[in-house]
């Protein structure tokens, strides 16, 4: 018994079909259509200037037994902080090229050293060599053909403004009963 084959409409572009692919025919996606599950919903419990005063509240509930898996620390008002090191010119462009080179050929060279029958600490010295003087080269010309665009290294970092505790919606009572408790403490 066979069955005939399955007729499908011609996809049209605009139309409401969509043509098949390498797997087949695509289908309908699952779900309700708004995306993954994001688990519960949150409730703030306090909000602090600092990390570690975030940090302190969550080792405290933990320190209690609070299910601290449903905890998180979430940063707000996030800002880009770029902190210039200092100046970059030809020769110290060339110096950084050379450690970030030597870094490489040194995995390089005990990559290889694991297969060497032979002396495998020559391996390992010559990759360290070979890569720290590509590295010097690579970063000598790279600097050389910015143009004078960037002549200085820094250090990118985000810093939050503030940092919120939150939980999940179905333990918040018993975070801030706990959360009660620490700040009746007294700090010291």
């Amino acid at each position: 018994m066979t069955s005939g084959p399955t007729t499908r409409t011609a996809w049209q572009p605009g139309g409401t079909n969509l043509p098949s692919g390498p797997a087949g025919w695509p289908s309908a996606p699952s779900g309700n259509g708004h995306g993954p599950d994001v688990g519960a919903p949150a409730v703030t419990i306090g909000s602090y200037p600092d990390y570690p005063s975030a940090q302190r509240v969550v080792d405290f509930l933990a320190d209690n037994r609070f299910p601290v898996e449903h905890t998180a620390i979430v940063g707000t008002n996030l800002t880009l902080v770029e902190t210039v090191l200092g100046r970059l010119n030809t020769g110290r462009a060339a110096l950084i090229g050379a450690g970030t080179g030597a870094w490489f050929g040194l995995f390089i060279g005990l990559l290889f050293g694991i297969f060497t029958v032979g002396n495998w600490l020559a391996v390992i010295l010559v990759g360290l060599v070979i890569g720290a003087i590509w590295g010097a080269v690579f970063g000598a010309v790279a600097h050389a053909m910015s143009g004078g665009q960037r002549d200085f290294t820094s250090a990118s970092s985000l810093r939050a403004g503030q940092y919120a505790v939150t939980v999940d919606a179905q333990v918040a009572d018993q975070a801030r009963q706990l959360l009660g408790r620490l700040h009746q403490q007294p700090t010291g």
